[in-house]
């Protein structure tokens, strides 16, 4: 049976080569290419996760299963020659927060359909993620409860994998798990987990999967989610701290055989990335700040577009997206405050991104097609790409990026990796 490349990833800070690895949590196809495309050069191999409401049972808010997700992927990496023996597929959240609103024992009856589909479907790298209390619940629930649940999911995963011949998947447990997507406010400052809380943690789930006849399977929990003290809301970022986390990272001396995962380390330069692994903290994971960065390249061709070839559209990408906002608001209504104007802004240039979740929608989908078309077979000008890509400039100036709108769109994507990529290889 083949090895599952993230089972010792607790020794590769001893080693040498990579010290961790980037966890790539998005689902759209341009992000993920570009991935691809950075991995391949560099011969590495690639984490990608899909979240709990990104794609599940029922479709999530991309209408794909773990499945199609599969399928979806590995229909890019044929496309551009990414080798699938080098692709992780993780599964992010797994546990009840799509049905938090239901009561406790029908939303773990589905977060229990939904890690069977995503075991069944390949994926090696599942983060169990019951912290989140249900109808009736708490917001927050004690550990042994949380444990309890994520013990019985990993049941299921174990019982969906018998007797399979392919790579047996590892496991990501914790109790502190931020909110999927960022904070939904400002943020001032965070409390990192304590350390003794975290070891309570892992011996809370070493004990419930005992209990559940899945003691095993814990020899394949490989990292804990933690709380290192990065966060970002609306319009901040809480930066990585290294010594306010040393007590936290000096407890997994403690814990061999696992390292940390971060969530929520989008928009942490690259320095306070490097530093997060080198504390311990080997997973880092990032979504909305990749996202972030293909709108900016977006909204950024969408005024070139307007510059050159004015009056060739019924509307700009920008007006079409906010046509879409305001008509569909489920997806933003409930974490963007303030007055109009305020929430006008937070709707395009929010660091949460929420407009993330709108690139599937067919209109928008239409328009960027649309933009795209238009701007086929046209060479930009390096003065409108300073002026509205300058992130691509350099790049473009000497000849390493193409002045088209598909390269400075994959590119926005791939210096937001660049940082997290160079984070987790060895310093020379």
């Amino acid at each position: 049976m083949q090895k599952n490349y993230l089972s010792d990833i607790a020794t590769w800070g001893k080693g040498t080569g990579v010290k961790g690895i980037p966890s790539i949590c998005s689902a759209h196809p341009m992000v993920i290419e570009a991935s691809m495309r950075h991995a391949l050069a560099r011969g590495e191999y690639l984490l990608v996760e899909a979240t709990c409401n990104q794609v599940n049972q029922d479709g999530g808010y991309t209408g794909m299963t773990p499945a199609d997700f599969r399928a979806f992927v590995e229909k890019i990496a044929a496309r551009i020659g990414f080798p699938l023996e080098k692709l992780i597929l993780g599964g992010d959240h797994l546990g009840p927060n799509p049905w938090k609103d239901l009561p406790a024992a029908e939303a773990m009856e589905k977060a229990r359909v939904m890690i069977d589909a995503y075991a069944r479907a390949g994926f090696t790298k599942l983060h169990l993620d019951s912290s989140m209390g249900c109808a009736g619940e708490p917001l927050s629930l004690p550990d042994a409860v949380t444990a309890e649940r994520a013990a019985s999911l990993a049941a299921v995963a174990e019982a969906a994998i018998a007797g399979s011949a392919g790579i047996l998947p590892v496991y990501i447990v914790g109790t502190e798990v931020p909110v999927p997507g960022g904070a939904m406010e400002e943020i001032e400052e965070l409390e990192v987990t304590k350390p003794d809380a975290a070891q309570e943690t892992i011996a809370v789930h070493r004990a419930a999967f005992e209990a559940a006849g899945v003691g095993k399977a814990f020899g394949r929990v490989v990292g804990a989610v933690v709380q290192p003290g990065v966060e970002f809301g609306n319009h901040n970022i809480i930066a990585y701290d290294s010594g306010k986390a040393a007590p936290l990272s000096a407890k997994l001396a403690n814990l061999p055989g696992l390292v940390f995962e971060a969530h929520s380390t989008d928009y942490q330069t690259r320095d306070a990335l490097r530093n997060l692994v080198l504390d311990g903290f080997a997973i880092l994971k990032v979504g909305p700040g990749l996202t972030f960065a293909l709108r900016e390249a977006f909204y950024g061709l969408d005024r070139i577009a307007a510059f050159l070839l004015p009056a060739r559209r019924s509307a700009t990408l920008i007006e079409t997206v906010e046509t879409v906002l305001m008509a569909e608001p489920k997806n933003w209504e409930k974490y963007y405050h303030g007055t109009a104007d305020e929430q006008h802004l937070q709707r395009h240039f929010s660091y949460s991104d929420r407009v993330r979740y709108y690139w599937p929608n067919a209109t928008i989908h239409a328009a960027l097609e649309e933009l795209f078309g238009l701007l086929a077979g046209v060479e930009i000008p390096e003065t409108l790409i300073s002026q509205y890509l300058q992130g691509s400039y350099e790049a473009v100036r000497s000849g390493k990026v193409a002045r088209n709108a598909e390269a400075l769109a994959l590119h926005s994507v791939d210096r937001v990796l660049e940082d997290y990529f160079e984070a987790c290889r060895e310093i020379a």
